[in-house]
């Protein structure tokens, strides 16, 4: 359960949160497993592979479109054992780089429901992981930016950053509502700093992203963005 009036502040992920992200991501993905399906045998193979190479590459790379690209790339050489043809690699790297333009578009009810959150009490924040610059341009371009008093982008979200967040914004975690599509890097650390939590599952969820279901006294679970305005006005 909610309780609202103990919210000062409203966090909101942005990478499918506020628009589609993973979608773009899988599309490049199912390319790269149909690609390698001559050494791996299977699409669940390959998925495998690229697995983990990401989970090997995380702590140097982190996380984003850049670190996205180097593993996909990395992957298709070595499974491939380097026969993979310089044309598909290129192909590849060049789907990749269209990552870092993807449209940004609001997924539904998300743009009105920030514009009726604007006229409430509460400041909106962004607070989101990954690429500095990839994750700015993302926002502007989805024309949201204008919804927000404060961005945060930082290169992980667990309960160290959340703490920074609110010492930053002067706000007790009790005093935090975080919205986002993640159990493990949204909701799971907000919860366990004290704050408050909306979880919205997006369609997609990355493998690395993957937490188990569970129910908290101070989390709600909604299907639609527009639910966040029912609930908090």
């Amino acid at each position: 359960m909610i309780h609202k009036g103990k919210v000062r502040v409203i966090a909101f992920d942005a990478d499918d949160t506020l628009w589609d992200c993973q979608g773009h991501f899988e599309r490049v993905m199912q390319h790269l497993y149909e690609l390698l399906l001559p050494w791996t045998g299977s699409r669940e193979a390959s998925a495998r592979e690229l697995f983990a190479t990401e989970r090997k590459n995380m702590p140097l790379l982190g996380f984003g479109t850049k670190a996205f690209t180097l593993s996909v790339l990395e992957t298709a050489m070595r499974t491939s054992h380097g026969e993979l043809p310089m044309s598909q690699l290129a192909a590849l790297q060049q789907e990749c780089y269209g990552l870092l333009e993807l449209p940004a578009t609001p997924l539904p009810e998300v743009r009105e429901t920030l514009e009726a959150l604007q006229h409430s009490p509460y400041r909106l924040v962004a607070f989101t992981k990954g690429e500095l610059l990839d994750q700015e341009h993302k926002l502007e371009r989805s024309g949201l930016l204008p919804c927000f008093s404060h961005v945060e982008i930082t290169s992980d979200k667990g309960e160290r950053e959340f703490r920074d967040l609110c010492s930053k914004l002067a706000v007790a975690p009790g005093e935090l509502l975080m919205v986002g599509n993640s159990l493990k890097s949204d909701i799971a650390p907000a919860l366990a700093v004290g704050a408050q939590a909306v979880y919205i599952p997006f369609s997609v969820t990355w493998e690395l992203e993957f937490h188990d279901n569970f129910e908290h006294e101070r989390m709600v679970q909604i299907a639609h963005f527009g639910e966040l305005r029912e609930m908090l006005l």
